[in-house]
């Protein structure tokens, strides 16, 4: 089996925003699999926030062996970018041997659109106010909070857009005492859920508070083993492909975590639409889908996802899957 790995640049419609700073490009890397007849293709987006860098996943790639499937993959590779490219390239290439859909050969039912929200970049509240009326449009819209004047924002996006649903992404940014604090003004607003209030490891102090609205674990959540340290503290896990280390990965989450009573949010970091094909799989009958990735560029791949009325519809085989 040869794989192949590049980096590609995507440029953004616009500085894309959040509480960790800004970015008007985003960059990924691409891996191919090939086993001399047929090539399957997947894409991944290093983190920093995760201690990834574009030099640190190619090096975990290239350190596999030269023979292995996917079900050995989880013992090559630990949860994270590497491994979700090579997971989603090999559930391509599996596709293409078997002349199917990658959702038939994992005994999921045919996928259809799901509304997807689009986030709103971190702005002052005049600038967050203008892309909420410009996108009012869109039944669900997500900012990016995490800041210290973070109420003037929301204020402003909901007079922006007073009919659409709003969920909020704080990105760690709040205390236990800013959340308690904002929650009621949460509540007012008509926020449907807020993502990852408290930083990651100090969200011990969500543990028998008041959660009027629906808390969802971001950070806090990259694969099954994180579920046990969630308890009593989240309603919602997020669900992305770049944490978990694939779609075989996240589709165990996600079962196990239905299992265990949270409901499911279904994201992404920014990349094409080649990174959120396998995501669309996954977003069936998610409480959220967040695959905005592809409508926050300036440019796609080839033959890219439909965005429409409907929500973000599954890939063609031609891009994916």
């Amino acid at each position: 089996m040869q794989i192949e790995v590049s980096r590609d640049v995507f440029r953004l419609a616009q500085v894309f925003t959040i509480s960790r700073g800004s970015r008007t490009e985003a960059k990924v890397l691409t891996v191919r699999v090939s086993d001399g007849t047929h090539q399957g293709w997947g894409e991944c987006v290093p983190y920093a926030r995760y201690e990834e860098t574009l030099e640190s996943v190619e090096a975990e790639i290239a350190g596999l062996p030269e023979t292995f499937d996917r079900a050995q993959l989880t013992d090559l590779l630990s949860a994270g970018a590497a491994r979700n490219a090579v997971d989603c390239a090999l559930w391509d290439l599996e596709a293409k041997r078997a002349g199917k859909r990658v959702w038939e050969l994992a005994g999921l039912p045919v996928p259809g659109p799901e509304i997807t929200a689009y986030t709103l970049s971190l702005d002052t509240p005049e600038k967050m106010q203008a892309q909420a009326a410009v996108n009012a449009h869109r039944p669900l819209l997500k900012i990016k909070l995490g800041t210290p004047d973070d109420m003037p924002r929301l204020e402003a996006v909901r007079a922006g857009a007073p009919d659409a649903e709003i969920i909020v992404d704080a990105n760690e940014g709040w205390s236990a005492a800013v959340y308690a604090d904002l929650a009621p003004h949460l509540v007012r607003l008509g926020v449907a859920l807020v993502e990852q209030p408290l930083p990651a490891g100090q969200d011990d102090a969500l543990i028998g508070m008041d959660r009027p609205v629906p808390v969802c674990a971001d950070e806090s959540c990259h694969d099954r083993s994180s579920l046990p340290a969630l308890k009593g503290k989240y309603d919602v896990v997020n669900i992305k492909l770049d944490k978990t280390g694939g779609l075989t990965e996240a589709l165990a989450l996600r079962e196990q975590a239905l299992a265990e009573g949270y409901r499911v949010m279904v994201g992404c970091m920014v990349g094409s639409s080649l990174a959120m094909a396998p995501a669309t799989l996954l977003a069936q009958g998610a409480m959220v889908t967040d695959l905005d990735g592809p409508l926050l560029l300036a440019e796609d791949r080839d033959n890219p996802l439909t965005f429409d009325d409907a929500g973000v519809h599954p890939p063609k085989a031609d891009l994916w899957g």
